[in-house]
């Protein structure tokens, strides 16, 4: 395999892991806006918020994993973190 097919073999297993990411978001939100119409008809208090943070932290597990971004306070800690103890010795 050359360097050409293995990028677009790379670009393809991305495309491939963002469209599940995407249909994931798509169930979450679809899933949670049903139970927050069925919460507000049902009961005197709320629920729906218990589920949404529960799986909400998946859906976020699911991104940083597809897109492999972490949030910019984790990377800012760890690049001064790295810094500092590359200085430290």
């Amino acid at each position: 395999m050359d360097e050409q097919q293995r990028k677009i073999a790379e670009a393809k297993k991305q495309v491939k892991a963002m469209t599940g990411f995407y249909g994931h978001l798509a169930i979450y939100a679809l899933v949670i806006g049903t139970l927050a119409v069925i919460d507000a008809f049902t009961g005197d208090s709320w629920w729906v918020q218990w589920p949404a943070l529960g799986w909400g932290i998946g859906v976020l597990g699911h991104a940083i994993g597809v897109f492999g971004k972490t949030p910019a306070f984790l990377s800012n800690w760890q690049a001064r973190k790295v810094h500092e103890l590359a200085n430290k010795n």
